[in-house]
């Protein structure tokens, strides 16, 4: 683990890549794109180059979309790039990784990752007074230098590679609401309120009244 972050290497990045046993490849005739791994197949038929260089960038590891991003689009078929990759992630979302890192050279903050073909991820903008816990079925175990959490009956697994974030989790063990976490913690509130947002998309959290 590494050290907390300062309010200067605050830039949040909200990455993308494919899970690591997934292999990228097209199909005989050159038209569709394959992804293969132990969840089975994905087939994109007919991909966009944007699509198919962002697929190809996200087998390779973590990538900033932004940086993919034609501002022209698709002049041919009168598309937004951003619009198509992101649809197209949309479709394929159960071997996508989404993943948290700073601006600070000091490696991801946490990533949420995929482990069920019905898997669906959105960051979760929780309310600010609404307390918040750990779901009860959820475990925490270590590998390596990375916390995983985890429930039997969730799509995703969270793995927690810096301390910022298990400081968030450490809280969660007893509801407490946003505005709360941000008072308690030596972190940004954006910070705070992000990695909240993460576990909450990942099915990690519950609402208690």
């Amino acid at each position: 683990m590494t050290s907390p972050t300062d309010d200067s290497s605050l830039r949040m990045h909200h990455l993308w890549s494919l899970r690591e046993d997934m292999a990228v490849g097209w199909d005989e005739q050159g038209r569709t794109l394959v992804l293969s791994g132990p969840q089975g197949t994905e087939r994109v038929e007919d991909p966009v180059p944007a699509v198919a260089e962002a697929l190809r960038r996200m087998e390779l590891g973590p990538v900033l979309l932004a940086n993919l991003v034609q501002p022209d689009g698709d002049a041919e078929r009168g598309l937004d790039t951003s619009t198509v990759i992101l649809s197209t992630l949309g479709e394929i979302s159960h071997v996508v990784i989404r993943t948290l890192s700073l601006e600070d050279l000091r490696g991801p903050v946490l990533s949420v990752v995929p482990v069920g073909r019905t898997a669906r991820f959105t960051v979760v903008r929780l309310p600010a007074r609404h307390r918040v816990r750990l779901r009860a079925a959820v475990t925490i175990t270590v590998r390596g230098n990375v916390f995983l959490i985890q429930g039997r009956a969730l799509g995703h697994r969270v793995e927690i590679h810096r301390p910022e974030a298990m400081w968030v989790v450490s809280l969660l063990a007893w509801p407490m609401t946003p505005d709360a976490m941000v008072e308690v913690l030596p972190l940004p509130a954006e910070l705070t309120l992000m990695i909240l947002g993460y576990l909450a998309g990942a099915g990690m959290t519950v609402t208690v009244r």
